[in-house]
């Protein structure tokens, strides 16, 4: 088939051989016929042919040598697939002599016009490194050129190179530090997951510990806020360290990734704010940690690793979620043991006693590696919470008399670590379990009794020489570990009782004396000189009390994960607790903070000098001429300038594609006519504005219709002893922050004296929500209206204890999106993401004209251009997290419609469609 002159059966032949790949079957004896069709004309055949030899073409390297020249022929194919698959396949052939072909072919892809070429190139660097690593400096210049790449194809794949290649090169890092903030959150999650971990790296080098005076005795550090730059000097003097702007702006940035349906970028997130974020900020981690634990076992089991070293240090963030780490019968044994871990962190005085309920439970499964670990646990718990030590210790007596024996054995270990703290109260306990000696067999549990009656054998006299009895009895029958404990209990009766334990002593140490194991007969050897006097050296037993009979500290019962967080959380070090190949430290905080100006990057107008477009007043409608150049004065080219930027950058700020746009449209037509700017204007009434503004112009005519403003009552005269205040969404942009919702206030004295000082106190606040209040309104005398404009991320103040509650739609800022962007985007928010209800509009409400009044005064959103008139579509995205919300109205016969609403948030997609479903009803 593949010989065949017929494409059909090539690509019938190619589509088996690479299932036979996928399948993990070896294809490697066809290389010789697959490589002789990499020359076909079809694109399909050649696209599996490329799949092929990327699989294959290191290991038969002196075949894909011959056919070099078709693929560099393929890397000026005009089909962008083509092309990096060709690239790709010569990444893959791993000889040195091609080096400089290699390299050249990357730094003509690094300036492919395909942001997926540019990816593909990305993705050679590394590999072009790992073959002849002389070539790093070549290679850091392709790097830096696409570490400028503005598109979010590139951004992950670079970030990958950049690490594999010079992570040392952190100033390349500078000047597009806030550019790959701002691209994360539309970067591919594979992107997403590089660029946090090595952003988290980087801030670790250039920002301040925003929790440098924590245990300093108590929590004095100043988090900073949007608003630092309105923070007084003695605020500032008291509180030493304001947070860097470029630091809050990636902690910004990264949250909303939080909701990501993707685990790893889940935990890169948690991971970033665990390592850079404030104390109190922290917490926002554990519910979407939480919510990783409903994922396959594999998921859970890197999640919890993560989970357990966090409660370490920061366990009351997870508190709240205590249920959510029960262990459930269908849970697998390493994530029983997980979930105990970090339950047993979790443990405090308030919940110690629910803890030890589920323990009890737990007990009782038949999974004996986690009933040991369960026992564990509780002696973790009694050991850090003296008020439940007793506890403890009763009812691991309890288990003493279980059937299974390896419970038995785990419960007497443990013991035997809970008495050592305070063995003068738990006589009793040591009796009880001497008498045990003649039925526990787990070697472990014995030397454990043996080794509690030898270090305690004043509180126990009469019971200690019995039991040495018995056990010099079963000597030679024991185990290593058990007999190494009757020596030991041996030599310290005859320190603390020899009248009755000399000879049983002796008859030990003979035994020992003659025994298999030679540490065994070392340590009798050992002891023998040590506590029998003889007549030269009759002292040494004076020695031998201090030897044995000194106070031994009680252990420390710690979590394996303590001190792990030196590892970056969530790599595989840090799984595995010991340094994994590649991988890279988290450094230290900087003692002092470093320029933070290496990151202030001049944006230079990418936008070229286009055509323009002539708009006439034709009785309100625009029409649109076309395109062509008008001849106008030096100087007055020179005053449009600066207008022309500023609009420019407007239109940048609302869509990516405008450069993109003005690119394409860079060649200017001559237009016929001559005429001077001036003379048209008198001639004809018109705007002549560039090309790349004209859908904001547009869009200006649908943003925010005056009639869409509606006024609430925040505070009524009555209850305002004669003051009312009127409020308003004035949906202007918030010049102090972008990310705050602009609320217009209006204050009227309705009482017969004037009112001073109106201001804001005792705002309270939820979670993430922030206020920028107005300037204080010094008097409002009797009859008097004043008005104020304040920011709002969003909740209420003041003397009156009143609240502002916002309908969601003011939430909004308009966006313009052209038709095939409104519906590109829409295709990716399906799903959950989309909302869709049925309803029948009002009778005033059945034509284009109403149906836009009422949804953009239910929510601040914008028109998008549609060629049907049966639909309607708007765009817009929430004020703080710029999530993008989609809107179409969809209408029918007979007033029927269809409401569709698109949002990554659904809570927010939920309210909003109630509410145009209100505003179009009624």
């Amino acid at each position: 088939m593949l010989d065949s002159n017929k494409d059909s059966l090539k690509l019938e032949a190619m589509k088996r051989i690479v299932a036979m790949i996928a399948r993990g079957k070896n294809a490697s004896d066809l290389f010789p016929a697959v490589v002789k069709n990499v020359a076909c004309k079809n694109i399909e055949v050649k696209k599996l042919v490329y799949v092929y030899l990327v699989r294959y073409a290191e290991e038969q390297q002196d075949l894909a040598l011959l056919s070099i020249s078709t693929f560099q022929r393929g890397l000026k194919d005009p089909n962008q697939l083509i092309r990096a698959s060709a690239l790709r396949v010569l990444s893959s052939i791993r000889v040195t002599i091609i080096v400089p072909i290699m390299m050249l072919a990357i730094k003509e892809a690094a300036s492919d016009m395909s942001p997926y070429v540019r990816k593909t190139a990305a993705h050679a660097i590394p590999k072009l490194y790992s073959l002849d690593p002389e070539q790093k400096d070549q290679l850091i210049e392709v790097i830096e050129k696409l570490l400028a790449d503005k598109t979010t194809l590139v951004a992950g794949s670079v970030v990958m190179a950049f690490e594999e290649v010079c992570p040392e090169r952190i100033d390349l890092i500078h000047k597009n530090y806030r550019k790959l903030c701002n691209l994360l959150i539309d970067v591919e999650e594979w992107g997403q997951v590089v660029i946090i971990n090595m952003l988290t790296r980087y801030a670790r080098t250039q920002f301040l510990n925003p929790n440098i005076n924590e245990g300093s005795g108590g929590d004095k550090t100043f988090y900073g806020s949007d608003e630092d730059e309105d923070e007084d000097e003695e605020e500032k003097e008291k509180n030493p360290y304001v947070m860097d702007p470029d630091h809050r702006l990636l902690l910004r940035n990264t949250k909303p990734l939080l909701q990501s349906r993707n685990a790893a970028v889940v935990m890169a997130v948690a991971q970033l704010y665990f390592h850079l974020a404030p104390k109190a900020e922290v917490g926002v981690i554990a519910k979407a940690l939480v919510r990783l634990l409903r994922s396959h076992s594999e998921v859970q089991y890197v999640v919890l690793q993560n989970v357990a070293t966090m409660t370490i240090k920061r366990r009351g963030m997870f508190e709240p979620y205590l249920k959510s780490f029960y262990i459930r019968s269908t849970d697998p044994t390493q994530i029983k043991v997980l979930k105990l871990e970090v339950l047993t962190n979790l443990a405090n005085e308030t919940n110690i006693s629910t803890i030890l309920r589920e323990f009890q439970t737990y007990i009782k499964s038949m999974d004996k590696d986690f009933v040991a670990a369960t026992i564990q646990a509780i002696g973790r718990c009694a050991t850090n919470i003296g008020e439940v030590r007793d506890t403890c210790l009763n009812g691991l007596v309890q288990l003493l008399s279980n059937r299974d024996e390896l419970v038995v054995a785990e419960s007497v270990v443990v013991i035997k670590k809970l008495l050592q703290m305070q063995p003068e109260k738990h006589s009793d306990i040591i009796k009880h379990m001497a008498k045990l000696t003649d039925n526990i067999q787990v070697p472990m549990a014995r030397a454990s009794i043996l080794w509690l009656i030898g270090e305690y054998c004043e509180h126990v006299p009469k019971i200690a020489p019995d039991v040495l009895r018995k056990m010099a009895k079963s000597f030679t029958n024991e185990e290593d570990i058990v007999k190494l404990q009757i020596i030991n209990l041996a030599a310290k009766l005859y320190l603390t009782n020899s009248k009755q334990t000399k000879l049983l002593t002796q008859y030990v140490l003979n035994l020992a004396k003659y025994d298999q194991n030679y540490d065994i007969r070392d340590r009798a050897r050992f002891i023998r000189q040590l506590i029998v006097p003889t007549e030269k050296s009759g002292a040494l037993s004076k020695y031998a009390k201090k030897l044995f009979l000194a106070l031994k500290p009680a252990p420390v019962l710690e979590s394996p994960f303590k001190d792990r967080d030196h590892f970056q959380l969530g790599s595989l070090s840090h799984l595995l607790n010991a340094k994994a190949g590649g991988y890279q430290e988290l450094p230290d905080w900087p003692e002092a903070a470093p320029d933070p100006s290496v990151r202030n990057v001049e944006v230079k107008d990418s936008v070229r000098a286009v055509g323009t477009v002539t708009f006439r007043d034709t009785g309100g409608l625009w029409d649109l001429q076309g395109p062509q150049k008008v001849e106008g004065s030096d100087s007055e080219e020179e005053e449009r300038k600066p207008e022309r930027k500023s609009k420019q950058r407007k239109s940048d700020s609302e869509s990516e594609s405008d450069e993109e746009e003005s690119e394409s449209e860079s060649s200017q037509s001559e237009s016929e006519d001559s005429e001077s700017e001036a003379e048209i204007k008198k001639k004809k009434k018109v705007l002549i504005l560039p090309l790349t503004i004209l859908h904001l112009v547009l869009c200006l005519q649908t943003i925010a219709p005056s009639s869409a403003l509606k006024n609430y009552e925040l505070l009524h005269r009555i209850t305002g002893e004669g003051l009312s205040v009127e409020y308003c969404f004035s949906r202007q942009p918030f010049s102090p922050d972008a990310n705050m919702v602009a609320v217009q206030m209006q204050f009227t004295n309705n009482a017969t004296s004037d009112t001073k000082n109106l201001h804001m106190e005792d705002v309270k606040l939820q979670s993430g929500m922030r206020v920028k209040e107005f300037p204080e309104i010094e008097l409002l005398p009797a009859g008097e209206t004043a008005a104020a404009v304040m920011g709002i991320d969003f909740y209420g103040f003041c003397k009156f204890f009143v609240s502002i509650q916002p309908p969601v739609g003011e939430l909004m800022r308009p966006i313009f999106l052209t038709e095939n962007e409104f519906k590109k985007e829409q295709g990716q928010l399906m799903g959950m993401n989309e909302i869709t209800e049925k309803l029948t509009l009002d009778a005033k409400c059945r034509n284009e004209h109403a149906i836009v009044q009422r949804v953009t005064t239910a929510a601040n959103l914008s028109r998008v251009p549609c060629g049907s008139d049966k639909e309607c579509r708007f765009a817009g995205r929430t004020v703080t997290s710029s999530s993008l919300v989609l809107v179409t109205v969809a209408t029918k016969e007979e007033g029927a419609a269809q409401l569709t609403v698109n949002c990554e948030k659904m809570l927010i997609g939920t309210m909003l469609v109630k509410d145009i479903l209100l505003a179009l009803t009624q």
